[in-house]
């Protein structure tokens, strides 16, 4: 018998043009994130934050960027400061502790690259 391929995990519509900004509403007092596409390489997960939400100080195996869609966040990556608002974009190295607070509503789209360089 012939094994079946496992289905890629796709969670957006290929081959459409998607407003991200729109994908993920806020909610108060909240953070809210949705998947929308992950496999063996990485992920892509949306989030939005209330103002002064936050995640606390983490550490991940992998590299993770971050792209500010709208609004302004605070980033403490290896207990350094950054500041980053819509348009902007930071890397968090793997390995590296690192922690965000909201300092507006902020929108991000956290891009998880598991690949091993």
């Amino acid at each position: 018998m012939a094994k079946t391929a496992a289905p890629k995990r796709r969670k957006l519509a290929a081959a459409k043009a998607h407003d991200l900004a729109t994908l993920v509403k806020y909610s108060a007092g909240s953070i809210v994130s949705r998947t929308l596409a992950e496999n063996k390489a990485g992920t892509l997960t949306l989030f939005a934050f209330d103002a002064d939400q936050g995640l606390s100080e983490h550490s991940a195996p992998y590299d993770a960027v971050v792209q500010v869609l709208d609004g302004a966040v605070e980033l403490i990556i290896g207990g350094k400061t950054v500041r980053a608002e819509a348009g902007k974009l930071v890397v968090m190295p793997a390995n590296i502790p690192h922690a965000v607070k909201a300092t507006t509503r902020f929108k991000m789209l956290l891009t998880m690259l598991r690949a091993k360089p």
